[in-house]
């Protein structure tokens, strides 16, 4: 082994190169940032979407449409799965059911939808209900437990 055949051991180097490190470097100077302007300047970071000063995309195009920030969104579950649940004895269906299931996520707001067939006996907790859900479960002999359900004040 001499000093002309040392090597380092593989992979225990990196190629990065260390720009701006004086003359002796090949890159002193400017260190690649060219001359003048905010780019060769320490602490420059452009804007989102600045396109080096020309009129940018999203001031070029038209906006369309409207998005309601205040939109709930509501994961369906239709009375078709409602009765799978129930082939497989689940009688109570939760939010937590429907998690354990893969149906739903833990911040989800479920909504039962009348979409298909249901005779087996079930419990149903959910955020909403429609009207022809919430009939075919009861007519089933289940019960309807709807959450956060507005609370009704007394006639004065």
């Amino acid at each position: 082994m001499n000093l002309h055949n040392l090597k380092p051991a593989e992979n225990s180097t990196h190629r990065e190169r260390r720009i701006g490190r004086g003359q002796g470097s090949g890159k002193g100077g400017t260190s690649t940032r060219g001359n003048k302007g905010a780019q060769s300047r320490s602490g420059y970071s452009r804007k989102i979407g600045f396109e080096g000063g020309q009129m940018p995309i999203y001031r070029i195009l038209p906006k369309r449409g409207f998005k309601n920030i205040n939109r709930v969104e509501y994961n369906a579950i239709n009375v078709s799965t409602l009765q799978r649940l129930a082939e497989k004895n689940i009688t109570d269906v939760n939010l937590q059911v429907l998690i354990d299931n893969g149906l739903a996520k833990k911040r989800d707001r479920i909504a039962i939808l009348a979409k298909g067939e249901l005779t087996a006996k079930v419990n149903v907790t959910a955020d909403k209900f429609s009207a022809k859900a919430k009939e075919a479960i009861e007519k089933a002999g289940g019960t309807v437990v709807l959450l956060n359900a507005p609370k009704e004040t007394p006639a004065e």
